[in-house]
Order: C-alpha cells, then structure tokens, then sequence
C-alpha cells in the first residue's frame, strides 16, 4: 500500500530538505575557519589572548628600553649602543688628537651621547600607537617568530615616524648640551691644521639615527629576555602567552 502525505506536509518536507542541501557549504565553510583557529571552535590560548600578550611585551620591552636609554649614561656606559665618533668625521678625531685637542673630542664625542639620552623618551607616544595598532595576524606571527620578532615588527611601523619625530627633539637636545656648537669649535680648530680638509657632516641626522638605532637593540634585548627568562615575565598574562610556547 502506497502511503500518502497530505500535499501541505510534503511541500514542508521538500522545502526543508532543500534548506538543508544548501546550507551544507555554508556549514562546512564555518567548520574550517574554526580549524584555522586551531582545531576547534574553543584554542587553548585564543588569538585576543595572545594579541594582548603581545602587546604587553611590546609595552614592556619599550618602557624598560625607553627608561634605560633615557637615563643619564644609558647611551654613553652601554658598549653596545654608544655613540662614537661618526666614522666621516674619523680624519677629524685623529688630527685633533694628534695635536692635544683629545679632551675637546672626548667632550664632544659625550654630548652626542647625551643628546640621544635626552631625545629617547619622545619615542613613547609613536610606540605606544604601533603596539595600538597590532592586529591577530601580526600577534600570530609574532609569537612563532625569532626572539626578536616583535621589535623587527616594531621596527617596521615605527622607524620613519620616530626620524621624524626624533629629529627636532634630537636638533633641541644637541643645541642645549652644546653639541652643535662643540662641532663646530672641532671643526674650526681642525682647518687650522696645516693640509687639513674642510669636514662637512650632518651631525643631527647621525645622532639620530644612532639613537633610534640604539633604541631598537634594547628593545630587542628586552623582547629576548622575556621570551626565554621567565623571571622577566613581570604578569600573569605574560607567563601565560610566553610559557605555552615551551
């Protein structure tokens, strides 16, 4: 015996089966983005989670770096990023010294130095909107990185906007400890130098770029330390993003 459904409930049947069919696509598109997020619809560490972590590391790294070149000698006493004598200007620093102006090259040579301690705490507000703007794909990236992804990425957004920014802080800075006028004093006593050459040299530029330059090494060395030094995991979130990379 042939059963029949009334004609409305079959039209429902057909209407839902139809339904069904295609949202199968649709359905199993919804399925790979979750496994895109790591295999199910809840990771064990989700990506705002670890986009905050990072930033946090930023935030730290940048604070302690800005802090630590920011201080009286933060340059001049790190080996690592102080800045000597630019390398055009060596002919200069060796006729000067070969006729007892050694001090005065000295002198000069610190107030460089302490034009860039100066200048460095004006980095803070361009950091602060790089790390501001990190998206999930950055943070993504960032954390499966080298141990000094974050400051390559840092770098990458900051580095035209802190020349920028640094320059007129920097030029302020060499005007009032003397750097300016100090060259300018090496530079007239060496042309008094029998066959010495005129030295022609932007002073600002280089001190700028050194300083950004020194700046971006001790931001990496914080970004290292927190990536493999879990005591310099200072908060919870912190040891919670950096500790799930093992």
């Amino acid at each position: 015996m042939t059963l029949r459904l009334p004609r409305a409930r079959a039209c429902r049947l057909l209407l839902v089966s139809a339904v069904l069919y295609l949202a199968a696509p649709a359905f199993a598109q919804l399925d790979q983005i979750f496994k895109g997020f790591g295999g199910s619809s809840a990771p064990s560490l989700g990506d705002a989670k670890i986009a905050s972590g990072l930033k946090e590391a930023l935030r730290v790294g940048a604070e302690n770096a800005v802090a630590s070149t920011g201080a009286v000698d933060g340059y001049f006493k790190n080996r690592a990023i102080k800045i000597p004598m630019p390398s055009g200007l060596r002919p200069l620093e060796q006729g000067l010294r070969a006729v007892g102006y050694g001090p005065q090259v000295d002198e000069f040579i610190l107030s460089m130095n302490r034009a860039a301690e100066r200048a460095a705490p004006f980095a803070k507000e361009i950091f602060w909107d790089a790390i501001a703007s990190m998206t999930i794909e950055d943070a993504r990236k960032i954390l499966a990185g080298n141990d000094t992804a974050a400051t390559d990425y840092f770098k990458s957004k900051t580095s035209d906007k802190l020349a920028v920014a640094f320059r007129p802080a920097v030029e302020k800075s060499m005007s009032e400890v003397g750097v300016t006028r100090r060259y300018k004093e090496l530079v007239g006593r060496y042309e008094t130098i029998p066959f010495a050459r005129s030295a022609a040299f932007d002073i600002d530029g280089y001190v700028v770029e050194k300083a950004i330059d020194g700046l971006f090494y001790v931001v990496g060395q914080e970004e290292k330390k927190i990536r493999t030094n879990p005591a310099a995991r200072v908060n919870d979130l912190l040891k919670e993003v950096f500790g799930s990379r093992g």
